[in-house]
This record gives structure tokens, sequence and C-alpha cells, in this order.
């Protein structure tokens, strides 16, 4: 099934042993749109600390009472590596996290977590400095929270911005952006693959997308309030499939 991410924040997270805290936000890899991290913020508990949590840490959901079970004790967590959530995560805190907990492979080396899978065909600006940075903090990491708010453009100009992430809650990874088209087309929104995006400008805080305004206005409409439906999206993809190149 298919979540929007602004409703999965503020789920508790529940240990083995009792509460560790509450989903704050969520990491992605922009080379696969797979979420990494769960961004937890533990209150009281650890004196305001945040926890940085891996999908695979995750049992069986209750969706209904809002809470992720890990596979964790309050023990383990306490232990874990110390990460300042409000600072660029490093590929060193990164190895430190998957060093301690029981988790894949590092994903820069090709394995991870379910979901991982190929990466979409997306020209991201400033490689060669990103390549220089792989060392050091790691230039496929992006908050959710920090990409909200983005400019969509289409190929003759703006669509909208981004308002929020549609995410598989299986493989974890983010099938769509909600955009919310404001001034542009007053009362819609729309939903964007990550495979119909052809750039993305981190600097400029703006994604480029392989179509024009005129298909965005008449895509099928998206209702936010409802379930995103496997014939909606299958008319979807065959909507913009005759309109896209990735190319």
């Amino acid at each position: 099934m298919r979540r929007k991410i602004e409703n999965l924040i503020g789920f508790k997270i529940l240990a083995l042993d009792g509460e560790i805290g509450k989903v704050k936000e969520f990491y992605f890899d922009d080379s696969t749109w797979t979420i990494r991290y769960l961004i937890i913020e533990t209150g009281s508990w650890l004196f305001g600390r945040a926890i940085l949590l891996s999908p695979e840490s995750l049992l069986a959901p209750d969706w209904e009472n809002e809470v992720f079970p890990v596979n964790l004790t309050k023990a383990q967590v306490e232990g874990s590596p110390e990460i300042d959530a409000d600072k660029s995560i490093t590929r060193q805190h990164e190895m430190d996290l998957y060093n301690y907990y029981p988790w894949g492979a590092f994903y820069w080396g090709g394995m991870g977590s379910a979901g991982m899978g190929m990466a979409y065909p997306v020209e991201i600006e400033n490689t060669a400095k990103m390549q220089k940075d792989q060392s050091d903090n790691d230039p496929h990491l992006r908050s959710t929270e920090s990409v909200k708010g983005y400019n969509i453009k289409a190929t003759d100009g703006e669509i909208g911005e981004v308002e929020d992430f549609i995410v598989n809650d299986q493989s974890w990874t983010i099938d769509f952006m909600e955009v919310d088209t404001g001034n542009w087309f007053p009362g819609k929104k729309v939903l964007i693959s990550p495979q119909w995006i052809r750039e993305i400008n981190w600097e400029s805080s703006s994604v480029v997308v392989n179509k024009t305004e005129e298909q965005v206005k008449n895509s099928p409409e998206y209702v936010p309030s409802q379930e995103i439906l496997d014939s909606y999206e299958s008319n979807l993809q065959n909507y913009y499939g005759r309109y896209i190149s990735n190319k």
C-alpha cells in the first residue's frame, strides 16, 4: 500500500521492551528514491537525542494505532552511535551505524535494505563535486522535510511545489512526489514519479520533469484523500507514457 509521508510523522517507535520515541522525518537516497532512515525524536528518555533507524529494523507496523514496532531493545538504541540529525550525515556516521546494528551491507556498496533497486535515469548536477565529497558527507542522502517546497518545472514553465511524498510501505521506495500546483492550476494537485524527472538541482531547490505544462494540467485527477489504486497508477503511467522520454 502507498502512504503519504506526512501521515507517518508522529508514529510511535516501540522497542521490544518499551517506547523509544516518535518519527520526526525521513532520509532518502536520491539515486534509488528509497527511504534510508527514519529520524526518531526520543524526547526526555534520551534527553532530546535524535536516533537514526533503518527500515530494516521495523517489524509489522500497527497502522491503526500509528505504531512502528522494531526488533531492537531500548538498551541497544541507547548504546547506538550518537548522530547529530541537524547536521549532514557523513559516510563515517553511516558506517558506525551499520557496524553497530544488525543491518544489511552499506548501500553504496550495491547492497542494502529491501527495496534497493536501480537508480532512476536522473541527471544530478555537480556530479564531480559529489564524487569528491563521497568520503565525507553522503551526497545522495536527502531529508524529506528539506525537499518539501522544491520548485517543480516542466519543459516550458513551472508546475508547482513539492508538498509531500508517496511511499510504498513494503519496499519503502518513494513512488511519487505530491505536487501542489498552486497558482498555476488552482485547486489541482498532481503526482510526479521519480522516473519522469530529467534533472535535479539541489543548490537551486528545483526539479525538472520531461513534460509540458499542458500535459500536467490534463493528467488524471489526483485526490489526496483517496487511496492510490492500481487502476489509477496504471492510468497515470499510460497517460505520461505517451509523452515522457528519459533520453
